[in-house]
């Protein structure tokens, strides 16, 4: 069972080269664009969401930070997406690599404080600095605000993957000891079973609200430059 722990999460391979690439991809077909007068009951499902997640993430935005919507929406679309397909049994979720994790952050983050500081150079560099700082205190204030505003994108990134993973090694522990346990004690292991069943609504849940955070910390980001 140990070697097995983290098989889960390797990156899987076809003829010995990596398909992470169509594994990311596939997201998208799960959105269709429509093509007709009278879209279906999915469709229009999808396009109230989607209505509704943006209204709700641009109301605080100016006209600056609103053209970053469509960006904002499609990343929360990718990751929730991600986030559930991953949960399919023998599938590979790709936010549990923090280096996947890392080069959606980093950019975006990136996007963000370059925008502040073409756009508010002083409120942008005022951020460093508190008004009313001891004069004593600037040179460490000013290291301290330096440091915290490079580990946003490592904080985006290691929260998205520390929650992803912990969820998935939780399962596969639990849904090993439901199976070990089913030769040992029946009552155990269906209790045990149900603990899993709830688990797993709860990772559901988990994936969706996981998009939501990192979207919105992105967004507040550029709410915070704009």
């Amino acid at each position: 069972m140990n070697e097995n722990l983290f098989a889960s999460f390797t990156t899987p391979t076809m003829m010995g080269l990596p398909i992470v690439i169509l594994i990311i991809m596939l997201p998208s077909i799960l959105f269709p664009s429509p093509n007709r007068l009278i879209n279906n009951r999915l469709v229009s499902l999808q396009q109230w969401l989607v209505l509704l997640t943006s209204k709700q993430m641009l109301a605080i935005h100016n006209h600056k930070g609103q053209t970053w919507a469509l960006m904002l929406v499609s990343l929360i679309l990718f990751i929730g997406s991600t986030n559930l397909l991953g949960l399919l049994p023998h599938s590979f979720t790709p936010t549990t690599q923090l280096s996947m994790n890392l080069g959606m952050a980093i950019p975006l983050w990136a996007g963000t404080v370059i925008t502040g500081f073409r756009h508010k150079t002083k409120a942008s560099l005022a951020h460093f600095l508190p008004q009313g700082t001891p004069m004593p205190l600037i040179p460490m204030l000013v290291v301290i605000e330096t440091i915290s505003l490079f580990i946003q994108p490592v904080a985006l990134a290691v929260r998205l993957t520390a929650n992803i993973t912990a969820g998935h090694l939780l399962m596969h522990l639990i849904g090993g000891a439901a199976l070990a346990l089913m030769n040992i004690s029946t009552s155990i292991a269906l209790i045990t079973f149900t603990i899993l069943i709830l688990l797993t609504i709860l990772e559901f849940a988990v994936a969706l609200i996981q998009a939501y955070v990192f979207t919105l910390l992105v967004s507040l980001y550029l709410h915070d430059n704009t």
